[in-house]
């Protein structure tokens, strides 16, 4: 995973968290962005905290400054989902710790289920993943769900678009929900499913459609012997048979252990491959190209229902993505909902 940023990016960038103390918030959001893109940690925690500012008066700021961010998203991105209690954070753990000691600067959306009092995130991902962060430097956000099915937090889109413009690599981590996680692979370049032994057999698995998304299976709790290799060798079988979201591409089944960095190395080279092999298709500006329009069409379709993406037209969204490349996803939003909104007005009697 080799960086693509326009220029080096300093050591700064991957110290400390984004709960440490930010700039003033007065900074213009250009500046902000130029100092996002040199790694300035205080200001990449300052940007997170603007995307999640949902008060009106701050939305201008806001998408002034990601609109400045969207041309340097060069970090490649990766979702690690799975069931709950299959080990994502200590494998997530393991994956930073790794890319760290090859030199790689790491940061991590950690999408927590919410508190149903507060909204909030329930932090257990922070707690699990705060020793790697405070050994290695990752940039790490605790992001809640609040309710979405997806496994996503709304602001998870824009927060990863940040972190992208100033890290060479960024795991997305869901809840683990279930089947609906495919949301994740409108954000992410390659996707690492978690697999715990004894999941399930191979009619279950294809089932459950987890075999059509990710790029790369990790059997985790390795040391649980036979089990663990059953596991593996059911996944293996069931790409042979069904259908994959990249049918040119035979995502690679890899049985290790997180907790005792077994085939850890081998799971970075994985991905290392699978980036590799994006480049070299073109299909990372493909995937990308098709996660910024169902993005756009995700939050309008929440926002404005079918009624509304019918008054845009068939091929809207993704006529006028194409034609405004340096616009970000959440200027797109905003602008094709300037386009629904009349038709609503002209709707009431």
């Amino acid at each position: 995973m080799p960086p693509e940023h326009p220029a080096p990016l300093a050591s700064a960038r991957i110290s400390g968290d984004s709960s440490e103390s930010a700039s003033p918030a007065t900074a213009e959001p250009r500046a902000l962005a130029a100092r996002v893109v040199e790694g300035d940690r205080a200001a990449i925690a300052e940007a997170l905290n603007r995307v999640d500012d949902n008060r009106p008066r701050n939305r201008d700021d806001a998408l002034t400054l990601l609109d400045a961010l969207e041309p340097r998203r060069n970090g490649i991105r990766i979702g690690v989902t799975g069931a709950p209690g299959a080990g994502k954070s200590t494998l997530l753990e393991a994956l930073v710790s790794g890319l760290h000691e090859r030199g790689r600067s790491v940061g991590v959306l950690a999408v927590d289920p919410s508190s149903k009092r507060s909204g909030g995130a329930l932090l257990g991902d922070r707690m699990r993943i705060g020793s790697a962060a405070r050994e290695t430097g990752v940039f790490l956000r605790s992001l809640a769900a609040r309710d979405q099915l997806g496994g996503l937090s709304e602001v998870t889109g824009p927060s990863l678009d940040i972190l992208s413009s100033a890290l060479d690599a960024v795991f997305v981590e869901t809840v683990g929900v279930g089947q609906s996680e495919a949301q994740v692979i409108d954000l992410v370049d390659s996707l690492v499913f978690v697999v715990q032994p004894a999941a399930g057999d191979l009619i279950q698995f294809m089932k459950a459609g987890i075999l059509e998304w990710p790029d790369v299976f990790f059997v985790n709790k390795s040391d649980l012997g036979d089990l663990a290799r059953r596991t593996a060798a059911e996944l293996r079988a069931g790409l042979d048979l069904g259908t994959r979201r990249d049918p040119n591409h035979m995502p690679k089944v890899l049985c290790g252990s997180a907790r005792d960095g077994i085939e850890i190395d081998s799971l970075i080279d994985a991905i290392d491959e699978h980036q590799q092999y994006l480049t070299e298709t073109g299909l990372r500006d493909v995937r990308r190209r098709e996660g910024r329009a169902a993005r756009v069409r995700s939050a309008l379709a929440t926002r404005f229902g079918s009624f509304g993406l019918g008054l845009l037209g068939s091929g809207t969204i993704e006529s006028y993505a194409a034609d405004h490349p340096s616009l970000s996803v959440d200027r797109l939003i905003d602008d094709l909902g300037k386009r629904i909104e009349p038709g609503f007005a002209s709707d009431v009697p």
